[in-house]
Order: C-alpha cells, then sequence, then structure tokens
C-alpha cells in the first residue's frame, strides 16, 4: 500500500524524470578514455567498446522520447561498459610493458650484466 501511496504521489505532483545530462556526459567521456587508450586494439576491449557506443545512442533515442528513467539506466550500463574496456586495454597495455621488461632483463643476464 505504501508503494501504491509513493507511486500516486509522484505522479501526482509531475513527477517526470530530468534527463540524465549528466550521466550521458560521464558516459561519453568514458567512452572516449577507453578510446584513447587504445580500447579498438583488443577483441575484447572493442566488445564492451561496442556496447558502450550503442547503449550511448539507444539512451539518446530514449532521452528524445522522454524516457528518462530508462535512459538513465542504460547510460550506467554504458559507462560500466566503457570503464571496462578502458581497464581491459591498460591491462594489455601493463602486460606489454611487463613482458617487454622481462625480455630486456634477460638479455642483461645473457650479455652478462649483474
Amino acid at each position: 500500500m505504501l508503494a501504491g501511496s509513493l507511486a500516486l504521489a509522484v505522479t501526482g505532483c509531475g513527477g517526470t524524470v530530468p534527463p540524465p545530462n549528466q550521466q550521458l556526459t560521464s558516459s561519453e567521456a568514458a567512452f572516449r578514455a577507453a578510446d584513447e587508450v587504445g580500447a579498438r586494439s583488443d577483441p575484447q576491449a572493442t566488445l564492451h567498446l561496442k556496447l558502450a557506443r550503442e547503449q550511448i545512442d539507444q539512451a539518446k533515442a530514449l532521452m528524445q522520447n522522454e524516457e528518462n528513467e530508462a535512459a538513465h539506466r542504460l547510460l550506467l550500463r554504458a559507462q560500466a561498459d566503457a570503464e571496462l574496456a578502458l581497464a581491459i586495454a591498460k591491462q594489455r597495455a601493463t602486460q606489454a610493458e611487463a613482458q617487454e621488461a622481462l625480455k630486456q632483463v634477460e638479455k642483461l643476464k645473457q650479455a652478462g650484466a649483474p
């Protein structure tokens, strides 16, 4: 009964959800960050980047139809996918750097360096 009263109160007071413009900005920034770090060079990161782009585009369409609550949820998912793509890309880069450092250590060992 309380939930019904709350729902009635929200709709009775013009309970429209404002456009999630700030979340849109955050989601797009996360997408750009992942793209700039090179997420497209890793297949797994590319997948999450693609999902993020699709979700951002869908959220924009929802916002045009004033379905702001659904758009907000979709933008949260988009940001999470973009952040995951960024983390994957950073991890791959770190692994590549570590492997290169190990190669350098092996070269030094073979050259007789202490």
